[in-house]
């Protein structure tokens, strides 16, 4: 393994989660596997995956896939035997975000929003992302207010409608512009 490899690797807070193993299928190693990701099936387009086995991040190649039932089951590279698959079991898949693919300049990841500033239009601080909320009608950008927000705020959920609320996004700055009353 290069020493860039071995970089990357203890960057803990920089893979992202992307499903889990479940149980183990059959004798000679099969995995199910529960996908995080929008299509269930692009989980297996990462490529290697990573495993935090007690602070210790193991790659795994994925060797091949199937539908099964309403699931998925998987057969990882040098797990043949269902008692060496098995101790998988309930983990975590991670991946390295260098394997994603580039995204065009005015589409995002929502982990790249993290820890952005939010600003109004007039110039007014927000606070920082922290999260974004799924809701199914519009994704919500959940911002932490500054400690000394002058409108008593210590949280604000912004709906993440783009051209009505978000003005602009600065990968560069850092920072996001929005049409938004600092007082909701």
């Amino acid at each position: 393994m290069s020493m860039k490899g071995k970089e990357t690797m203890s960057k803990q807070d920089e893979t992202i989660t992307v499903g889990k193993f479940g149980s183990t299928y059959g004798i000679r190693g099969w995995l199910k596997v529960f996908s995080y990701t929008d299509n269930p099936e692009s989980i297996f387009d990462y490529s290697p995956w990573l495993v935090n086995n007690k602070g210790v991040w193991v790659e795994h190649k994925v060797e091949a896939w199937k539908r099964h039932n309403k699931g998925m089951v998987v057969k990882l590279s040098g797990l043949d035997i269902r008692e060496d698959a098995h101790q998988l079991t309930n983990f975590e898949i991670s991946i390295n975000p260098a394997v994603l693919p580039e995204l065009p300049e005015d589409e995002f990841y929502w982990r790249e929003l993290f820890g952005m500033q939010v600003v109004t239009t007039k110039g007014y601080n927000l606070g920082e992302v922290t999260d974004v909320l799924e809701t199914g009608s519009n994704d919500v950008l959940v911002v932490k207010a500054n400690p000394k927000d002058a409108f008593g705020q210590k949280e604000r959920l912004i709906p993440f409608l783009e051209e009505q609320v978000i003005k602009h996004i600065d990968r560069e700055a850092q920072r996001i512009e929005v049409d938004w009353d600092p007082g909701f």
